[in-house]
């Protein structure tokens, strides 16, 4: 089973940084690429966040702080995916969800490690352009923005996969005409959440406790059979 896990991380994080780095190299900042009409298209950004872009604020303190997180997050997780590994009660299905989670999160935090050193910086692009704690741009004396802080762990996840289905017209709470799901993601973010839905859906399956191991009924009869005989 441990080579089967090993095989599958390594699988999931060749093709995430594949498709990330094709997406870089072939196209632009917010060049789309339409893959089934109304349905699902690529769409090349990058999030300098967490998931839906959401950060835990502007410089690169609160970056760090995000990074180092996840870090620690993926430290426990493999702590915990060989823990299981070893224990043979242990569900499989488990351990598929343990390694697919734990293989989408180290997948985006490659990009933050090193993609501000294997990829330019290009100034021209929102993005790349410092905020404040008011999430306004920073500009410079000269009326230009300002670059964000780059450099190990402060590197934006490349993201690039949308649905564009949107809610017919006579839905309610004005849904009508908006994306049902206007997030966009990669393949890292697929494998975090087919292994938390894993767990959630099979919680039960999963951390079921294993059953008391029966007496030998061989022993039970030969006692039952001594009682009987000394009666």
């Amino acid at each position: 089973m441990g080579k089967k896990v090993i095989f599958l991380i390594l699988g999931i994080l060749v093709i995430d940084q594949l498709v990330k780095v094709w997406i870089k190299t072939t196209m632009y900042p917010h060049e789309t690429v339409g893959i089934i009409d109304g349905f699902f298209q690529l769409y090349y950004i990058e999030n300098r966040g967490m998931a839906f872009g959401t950060t835990l604020g502007a410089g690169a303190g609160p970056k760090y702080a995000l990074s180092i997180f996840r870090l620690i997050a993926i430290i426990a997780i493999a702590y915990y995916l060989v823990k299981n590994l070893k224990d043979k009660n242990t569900h499989r299905g488990l351990i598929i969800a343990m390694a697919l989670i734990f293989a989408g999160a180290t997948g985006n935090l490659i990009d933050g490690m090193f993609y501000d050193y294997i990829f330019d910086i290009d100034p021209n692009v929102a993005w790349n352009w410092a905020i404040d704690s008011n999430e306004n741009f920073v500009i410079d004396e000269f009326g230009n923005p300002t670059l964000r802080p780059n450099g190990f762990l402060l590197g934006s996840v490349v993201d690039m996969f949308q649905f564009t289905v949107k809610w017919p017209s006579w839905m309610p709470f004005k849904l009508a005409g908006k994306e049902v799901f206007g997030a966009i993601w990669n393949v890292a973010d697929v494998s975090i959440s087919t292994g938390v839905g894993l767990i959630i859906l099979r919680y039960r399956t999963y951390f079921r406790k294993p059953e008391p191991v029966a007496e030998n009924t061989d022993q039970s009869a030969d006692l039952k059979t001594d009682t009987s005989s000394e009666n």
